[in-house]
């Protein structure tokens, strides 16, 4: 399940807000909390990837309110010799008219790695049953030019952007959590020296962020909207072995991307979207740990005007409607 709340704002040359109106959709999704390791001396990596499921949902927004549910079906999610993952994948997003608030509380556990060179043909696959990544993040970020591009447009659908435009963007992220293993992460031989592998990491950083959006739109209807930031983040970073650990200090940096393309009327919208998130931890022991967040959803939407016997009880959860009693 999924809340976004938005802050609906007049009418623009630019783009159009569709007041009172409930925007529904269908939607195909799938979350997922990635870590990897990248070994600096032996120029070794592992990706590990939790076996989270492709979902079919259902959804609306009205009046800056957002409600998604969604649940990963069998027959969407054939079982691929991967082992299986549980998850709890919590996001907020909030758009002001000047701002972007992304918030992030994640929790897996329950994870596969493809060991490539280090395969055999009986075990084509590192299954970490027990493994768990946490990941909890903020990240808040200013538009100048707010009155002219919509992200509720790209990523809502609540609006219509009617003509091409874009904004940079300055603001600030943290993140923090941690990654374990009932047993060291790498297998025997990833390293040159066996006394390097560790179970476990803990991570936290913080820092300014920079980034520009932009949204092309042809004939009116069709666009292309492509978002990046980048940042400076003061942090640390714990490696636990078996008998000790380690922490460093340092500065890192992270990406943020986001892309969506798709048609946008009056009445129905038809799009597709993408979200990364790369959280970079400091460089520890020769080690370039990451953590990996993604979402790519498929949504086909329709708006329509909510029934006289409807429309109380969603002007019951309007919150600006609450906000201005």
């Amino acid at each position: 399940m999924q809340m976004i709340y938005a802050q609906n704002t007049a009418d623009s040359a630019y783009y159009v807000t569709f007041p009172d109106q409930l925007t529904t959709r269908i939607y195909t999704s799938r979350k997922y909390t990635e870590f990897t390791i990248k070994d600096r001396i032996s120029d070794n990596n592992l990706k590990f990837e939790p076996n989270s499921t492709m979902n079919l949902g259902v959804g609306a927004t009205y009046n800056g309110l957002t409600l998604n549910v969604a649940y990963g079906f069998g027959f969407l999610n054939p079982d691929q010799g991967t082992g299986k993952s549980k998850y709890l994948d919590l996001q907020a997003h909030a758009y002001p008219k000047n701002l972007v608030i992304d918030l992030f509380l994640q929790f897996y556990r329950g994870y596969y790695s493809d060991l490539g060179e280090f395969s055999t043909a009986t075990e084509p696959f590192l299954l970490l049953p027990n493994m768990r990544a946490r990941k909890i993040g903020a990240n808040v970020q200013y538009l100048f030019n707010g009155d002219k591009i919509s992200l509720r447009a790209a990523f809502l659908q609540s609006e219509w952007q009617k003509r091409s435009a874009g904004s940079p963007f300055l603001g600030f992220e943290l993140y923090g959590g941690n990654a374990s293993n009932d047993e060291p992460f790498l297998p025997q031989g990833f390293l040159s020296s066996e006394e390097r592998r560790f179970d476990a990491t803990r991570y936290f950083q913080f820092g300014p962020n920079l980034g520009y959006v932009h949204t092309f739109v042809i004939l009116k209807h069709f666009f292309i909207t492509g978002y990046a930031s980048t940042n400076i983040s003061l942090g640390q970073q714990r490696l636990f072995f078996e008998e000790s650990s380690q922490q460093k200090w340092g500065v890192s940096s992270n990406l943020f991307l986001r892309g969506f393309v798709g048609y946008n009327s009056e009445k129905w919208s038809i799009n597709a979207n993408y979200v990364h998130n790369r959280v970079n931890m400091i460089r520890n022991n020769d080690f370039d740990n990451s953590i990996l967040t993604g979402n790519y959803r498929i949504n086909f939407v329709y708006r329509i005007s909510p029934s006289r016997k409807l429309k109380p009880y969603l002007d019951a959860v309007d919150l600006k409607r609450l906000l201005l009693r």
